[in-house]
């Protein structure tokens, strides 16, 4: 099943978000390099998320085949920060957001690093600790 990504950029001046055209979308999802520099970005003011994002998913939001990236021990978990959809796919909709997005991912990673830390992401702790420490 092919679910579109829908991604918002801020503009220059941080107002309103801008959308991107489907192409533009999945050609910022579908590059690492490219992902990697606006995710690190986006979380400019709290740097371990890009770094758990980097170890959760090596910067990918798509898989080869341009579907959302899934986890290989939980296929429940997705995107680029992993978010597990039968733990948190309630409460995502409750906010509003969608998970399979790059945008809702990014946004729901926000959400609960706010409210738990880096506690969701305590299985990839040993790869994004040795980044944090540097």
């Amino acid at each position: 099943m092919f679910i579109p990504v829908i991604i918002f950029l801020a503009s220059a001046t941080f107002g309103a978000p801008t959308a991107l055209s489907q192409s533009e979308s999945y050609a910022l999802a579908s590059n690492p390099e490219t992902l990697g520099a606006y995710v690190r970005e986006y979380f400019s003011d709290t740097p371990l998320l890009a770094d758990i994002a980097w170890c959760e998913s090596r910067m990918r939001h798509l898989d080869k085949n341009g579907q959302v990236l899934r986890g290989t021990v939980d296929g429940d978990d997705v995107g680029v920060m992993q978010i597990n959809t039968r733990y948190h796919g309630e409460k995502a909709e409750e906010l509003g957001l969608n998970l399979y997005s790059l945008q809702g991912n990014l946004e729901y990673a926000e959400y609960l690093y706010e409210k738990q830390g880096s506690k969701p992401w305590l299985a990839s702790s040993p790869c994004w600790g040795k980044l944090a420490a540097k």
